[in-house]
């Protein structure tokens, strides 16, 4: 691995860090305020509260036991057999060294494990990093329309992963 460690679950402090490095990106490069922040860090918590470790991951890279990375798949909360990749950052401490690579790579990894048919994750036009690493692992743009859920006028886009499930034992 790089220079950061992975943790699997619920650590103290990750939703509030989680939060914190949504908020300080998405504030800097979009101008998203206090709405975003407020979004994340709820929807975050009550992930966290009804957390189902067979249905549900979160991983979070850290350096030096401060989290500076995670991604979290939500499958308690969707359909059956359908995942949700949500809350995928990267500070800017990991940034090139293959953070985003392994958190995509354990996410996906678990999704076929776990048995889902598919996985979806909505972003919006403009993360051209982001966009390039999800094609990369064979998501597809499935919808695009101008939304609000974010706190402000965007393009959001819906992009879908159809997975080949692997056996139990692999």
């Amino acid at each position: 691995m790089a220079d950061f460690e992975s943790s699997i679950g619920y650590k103290p402090g990750i939703i509030g860090k989680i939060s914190e490095l949504h908020a300080k990106y998405y504030s800097v490069h979009w101008n998203f305020g206090h709405f975003f922040e407020a979004k994340v860090a709820t929807e975050l918590s009550n992930f966290i509260n009804k957390y189902n470790k067979i249905k549900d991951r979160i991983w979070s890279l850290s350096i030096d036991d401060n989290i500076e990375g995670a991604i979290t798949i939500d499958g308690t909360s969707e359909n059956k057999n359908i995942a949700h990749l949500r809350w995928f950052i990267i500070s800017d401490k990991l940034k090139g060294k293959g953070a985003g690579n392994y958190l995509m790579k354990q996410a996906i990894s678990f999704c076929k494990k776990a048995g889902f048919k598919r996985v979806y994750l909505w972003t919006f036009h403009g993360l051209g990093p982001a966009r390039h690493l999800y094609e990369k692992f064979g998501f597809k743009l499935v919808e695009e329309r101008s939304g609000e859920q974010w706190g402000a006028t965007v393009t959001e886009q819906r992009f879908e992963l159809k997975l080949e499930l692997s056996s139990k034992n692999s």
